[in-house]
């Protein structure tokens, strides 16, 4: 995209707002930011703006980013596993939320050595360890079943979570540094808008395979408990979560075999150092790095903390069976990949940590509303967070690597290890609710979460803006 075709987008986008009725005070500066993109930054001649595509590379990329999808079907089917593992192993609402504790810590653990592997074998490596590990993970719900144990779960869901993290670990700095680095946003918001396809196809198949529907009251688990079938009863409910698993790690091993055989380029952006590695301790010098971190911990434990009680919110204040309750969840994700969508258009024109810091603020406000009226109005407000979130991971994270050069992976590796917020800050939903039998109070942990963000947008991401300008000033003196 040229500057005239970027300044005359910026020129209509802002004509749209004010017709809004927005303060022209606010207005102004709204205008001001966006018009500014259409400027090159100072000592730097800007160049044409190229397709967010790689070129000659799309096979591969199709391939990576159909790994978006496939990480995302686990990742919310969890929010389904920990309303089925309180009733089939009768446990309150903060043991099940170590469901997704157990989860991220995989994240938490492995991102790290994920990143040592991949800066020693490559980013390949990665992938098929990641798919590996996937699949065993999904296998292992077999014998987790038949033994009947929740911890026996928890360690398979940690073992996927590994997978996941050399996952997420490889494929979020690989696309974003597939092509052109003043794309790498748009670029990775459009590999991640397939994330939001796996987390519905994870819910549906959670409602359809793993809710039965059948829903005892207390009379009839004593009825059953005298007539001694409850037990049988509660092990037809844990069986039922084994086949949808098995599905899911066959796909992922097969998947493995397709990126085995595909040929990968070497990405020069991490090696213009005469094939530096990077150093943990150069990464300090990076404030916006630093920043995204701490974001990327609150902006995941929001979101996770979001989507795995979405389905205990609705049950509790509208009274909706689990299957009904379990659409709302759905509906909420679809809003998640529309937002994707929109989002990477909406960033042709918006800076990228503008458009965040907006949308950051606007989820502030609605989780609010979700705290302050639970009901139908909460509801409906908290469901629509899922679009305004929807840009957040990505674009945390690729603010948070730019400028980073040799230092990307283990970089971006400390990213993804910030995905433990999903660990620390879900539990911590369930123990409020524990506390005050509340849910609603429970989504203030969001809700700081999202002001985090908001912070990050508006005063943390300066300095990887500068640290991209000198990298673009070096490329075009040499």
């Amino acid at each position: 995209m040229s500057i005239a075709e970027l300044s005359s987008g910026a020129y209509f986008f802002a004509m749209q707002l004010k017709r809004t009725g927005l303060p022209e005070r606010l207005f102004s500066g709204l205008r001001i930011e966006i018009m500014s993109l259409a400027q090159p930054a100072p000592g730097v001649q800007s160049p044409a703006r190229g397709s967010i595509f790689p070129a000659g590379q799309m096979i591969l990329f199709l391939l990576i980013t159909v790994l978006f999808f496939l990480w995302a079907i686990p990742n919310n089917l969890n929010d389904v596993l920990i309303r089925q593992f309180m009733k089939s192993f009768e446990i309150s609402r903060f043991e099940a939320g170590l469901v997704q504790s157990a989860f991220y810590i995989g994240y938490f653990l492995l991102a790290m050595p994920a990143a040592l592997l991949m800066r020693r074998f490559g980013y390949k490596f990665g992938f098929i360890t990641g798919l590996l590990l996937y699949g065993t993970g999904t296998i292992l719900f077999w014998p987790a079943a038949l033994v009947g144990q929740y911890w026996f779960f928890l360690m398979a869901l940690f073992i996927i979570a590994s997978g996941l993290s050399f996952l997420e670990t490889a494929s979020n700095p690989f696309i974003a540094q597939m092509g052109s680095p003043e794309s790498s946003a748009e670029r990775l918001n459009f590999a991640q808008a397939f994330n939001p396809l796996g987390a519905i196809t994870g819910v549906v198949i959670g409602k359809v395979f793993i809710f039965s529907g059948i829903e005892l009251s207390p009379a009839q688990i004593a009825a059953k408990q005298t007539e001694g079938s409850y037990a049988a009863y509660l092990r037809f409910e844990t069986l039922r979560v084994v086949e949808p698993y098995l599905f899911l790690g066959a796909v992922a091993l097969v998947w493995a075999l397709f990126i085995l055989i595909k040929k990968f380029p070497a990405i020069h952006s991490e090696h213009e150092d005469g094939g530096d590695h990077g150093r943990f301790r150069d990464l300090i010098r990076y404030p916006h790095f630093r920043f995204a971190v701490l974001a990327q911990f609150m902006y995941v434990g929001a979101q996770v903390g979001t989507w795995s009680y979405f389905i205990q919110y609705v049950q509790d204040y509208t009274h909706q069976p689990e299957k009904a309750a379990a659409n709302y969840l759905i509906y909420t994700l679809i809003a998640f990949g529309v937002g994707r969508f929109v989002s990477t258009a909406l960033m042709r024109v918006i800076r990228p940590n503008i458009l965040m810091g907006a949308y950051a603020v606007i989820n502030v406000a609605l989780v609010a509303v979700g705290v302050l009226r639970p009901g139908w109005i909460g509801v409906w407000a908290i469901m629509l967070t899922s679009f305004f979130m929807s840009l957040m991971f990505p674009t945390i994270f690729a603010l948070g690597i730019k400028g980073l050069g040799p230092n990307t992976k283990i970089g971006g590796s400390l990213i993804v290890m910030a995905i433990v917020g999903g660990a620390a800050l879900t539990p911590l939903m369930g123990l409020i609710n524990d506390r005050t039998h509340s849910i609603a109070l429970a989504y203030l942990v969001p809700l700081a979460g999202y002001a985090a963000v908001a912070a990050y947008a508006f005063l943390g991401t300066a300095s990887g803006q500068a640290a991209e300008n000198e990298g673009m000033i070096s490329a075009a003196t040499h």
